[in-house]
């Protein structure tokens, strides 16, 4: 399995985290990020990652910012990505279990590292549900 991870200045420590997480289990990681705590632009480091998805290069992304409505609101510029915003394990379950999310965004501010490492790998290891959710799933891009 391959992930693309970004994040912004907030985000810097839960990356770091994530990303030892991600390689324990033999995971191959593909940085985007900041590795400073210097304020930068969250887009700057998101559009990457929604791109390595988009184009089917990795198999989810990863985005961390403070609230991480930003990194969300970026992903979710490009077609094929359905990027998440979750701060609790119910919420990322549910994200690649109804809706098929490929994107995992984490609010750094709002979540420990503990939570954030816990979403990271409910999302990895939950499976979409298919059935009445392809249908719905379908209708989100615009074409």
């Amino acid at each position: 399995m391959k992930i693309s991870i970004g994040n912004d200045h907030a985000g810097t420590g839960y990356k770091n985290a994530v990303s030892e997480f991600l390689k324990s289990r033999n995971i191959e990681v593909i940085n985007h990020g900041t590795d400073s705590d210097a304020s930068v632009d969250y887009p700057d480091f998101v559009h990457p990652v929604a791109k390595d998805v988009e184009e089917k290069k990795v198999d989810f992304g990863i985005i961390i910012c403070g609230s991480g409505n930003g990194a969300n609101m970026t992903a979710n510029k490009h077609q094929a990505v359905r990027s998440a915003l979750c701060w609790t394990k119910e919420i990322a379950a549910l994200a690649r279990e109804h809706n098929d999310a490929n994107i995992l965004s984490i609010p750094a501010r709002f979540t420990s590292k503990e939570q954030a490492v816990e979403m990271v790998a409910i999302f990895l290891d939950t499976e979409f549900a298919g059935g009445r959710h392809s249908r719905r799933v379908e209708k989100i891009a615009c074409s």
